[in-house]
């Protein structure tokens, strides 16, 4: 291994950031250069926005590569997840 692969990172996260935040619908919006994940907590006739994540194109496509590999890894400890169903009502964006 060179230096360079067996350095550690270490991440430090303040306790309010460590509870995390519930999301129930996620808008995305790209451009030539980025990808913007929105995540909204949405309770009709309101929502907020929780979070707001900017990313690469090259970093958005490992994550949804990184995302696949767990949700087979989950399914094949739990069991296949039943997709929920979309929104019926708009709440003023389309996907």
């Amino acid at each position: 291994m060179t230096e360079q692969q067996s350095q550690q990172i270490q991440i430090k996260a303040s306790d309010e950031k460590l509870k995390g935040e519930y999301s129930n619908m996620m808008q995305i919006l790209h451009t030539k250069e980025e990808f913007v994940l929105d995540f909204l907590n949405v309770f009709p006739p309101t929502g907020t926005l929780n979070s707001r994540v900017i990313l690469s194109p090259g970093h958005f496509k490992r994550m949804i590569k990184a995302m696949g590999e767990n949700l087979q890894k989950y399914e094949t400890m739990h069991g296949k997840i039943e997709e929920a169903e979309a929104p019926k009502s708009s709440i003023g964006f389309q996907a």
